[in-house]
C-alpha cells in the first residue's frame, strides 16, 4: 500500500533531474572558455566591494562569485549541483581567493531574512523552475537598502534560441515556464511583490564568443559540455533522425549570429542586467 512517505515528490524529482543536468559534461569549461567576463561584469553592476557580505545564487563554477571576492567581499556560493561546485573551489583555491561553497535551492535559501548587502545571480537563478518562489527568495535573504542584481539571457538572443531549440526535443514542460523568460525586465519586475524595490534599473548588453573555429566547432562544444545539451542529445539518443535534425539546428543557430573572423567566427549573445535597491 502506497503511504504519503512513500509517494513520489514531483518537485523533488524535477531538482533531482536539474541537478543530474547540470553534472553533466563540463560547464567549467563552457563559463571559463565561453563567457568568462560575464562574472565580473555583474560584480561591478552590483557595485560590489569590500566588507560586503555577498550571495551568489545558482554560482555554478563561481564566474560571478570569484570576481565579487576578488573585490574584497564575503562571498557565499551556492548551488544545486556540487560537482559544479567542487569545480568552482578547485578554480578559486588556484588564483588563491577566500569564499564559501555550499549546496542549495534557489527556491529555499537557507538564510535567515535581510541576511545580505548583496544578492546576485550570472545566467542561474534564471534555470530555477519556480520562478516567483526564486525571487521571493532573492529578496527575503537581502537586507533593507541591499542590493540584488542579476545577469540573465534574453529570449530573442542566441541563449534565448538555444534554449527554445532545446525544448522541442525534450518531452513536453507545459509546467516549467522558459528560463529566457528572466531576460525580459517587465517579466522579473512581476515576479517580485510592488513596491519590493526603491529603484530598478536595467539594459540589455551583448558579449561577443569567440571560442569556436566555425558552426560545426560550436554546436560539437556545446554537445559535449553544456550540460542541458547534453541531456537533450542523451534522451534522444535511440532516434538517429532527431539527433541529426538537432545537429543541424544548432549548426545552423551558430551560423547565422556568426562573423568570419582570421581565427574562425565570432558571435554576439545578447543579455539584460537588472539591478535593484530592496526597499525596507
Amino acid at each position: 500500500m502506497e503511504t504519503p512517505q512513500s509517494r513520489p515528490d514531483p518537485s523533488r524529482e524535477l531538482k533531482d533531474r536539474h541537478r543530474r543536468m547540470w553534472a553533466l559534461g563540463d560547464y567549467k569549461s563552457v563559463a571559463g572558455e565561453v563567457v568568462p567576463e560575464l562574472g565580473a561584469v555583474l560584480a561591478a553592476e552590483a557595485g560590489i566591494g569590500p566588507g560586503d557580505y555577498v550571495l551568489d545564487v545558482a554560482a555554478g563554477t563561481g564566474n560571478a562569485s570569484i570576481p565579487a571576492a576578488q573585490a574584497g567581499a564575503r562571498v557565499v556560493a551556492l548551488d544545486l549541483t556540487p560537482e559544479l561546485l567542487a569545480a568552482g573551489q578547485a578554480i578559486a583555491g588556484a588564483r588563491g581567493v577566500e569564499l564559501d561553497w555550499l549546496q542549495g535551492d534557489a527556491e529555499d535559501l537557507p538564510f535567515p531574512d535581510s541576511t545580505f548587502d548583496a544578492v546576485i545571480s550570472c545566467v542561474g537563478v534564471m534555470f530555477a523552475p519556480d520562478h516567483r518562489q526564486a525571487a521571493a527568495e532573492l529578496l527575503r535573504v537581502c537586507r533593507p537598502g541591499g542590493t540584488i542584481a542579476l545577469l540573465n539571457w534574453t529570449p530573442d538572443g542566441f541563449v534565448g534560441e538555444l534554449i527554445a531549440i532545446m525544448r522541442d526535443y525534450q518531452p513536453p514542460q507545459a509546467a516549467v515556464p522558459g528560463p529566457p523568460l528572466w531576460g525580459r525586465e517587465d517579466y522579473v519586475a512581476g515576479l517580485f511583490e510592488p513596491g519590493a524595490f526603491q529603484d530598478w534599473q536595467s539594459r540589455k548588453q551583448m558579449v561577443t564568443v569567440d571560442r569556436f573555429e566555425d558552426p560545426d566547432h560550436f554546436r560539437d562544444f556545446f554537445k559535449a559540455n553544456f550540460g542541458p545539451v547534453v541531456g537533450v542529445y542523451r534522451g534522444i539518443r535511440e532516434d538517429p533522425e532527431r539527433s541529426a535534425a538537432l545537429d543541424r539546428e544548432l549548426s545552423s543557430l551558430a551560423e547565422r549570429h556568426a562573423r568570419s573572423t582570421d581565427g574562425g567566427i565570432e558571435m554576439d549573445w545578447e543579455y539584460l542586467l537588472l539591478r535593484g535597491t530592496a526597499a525596507g
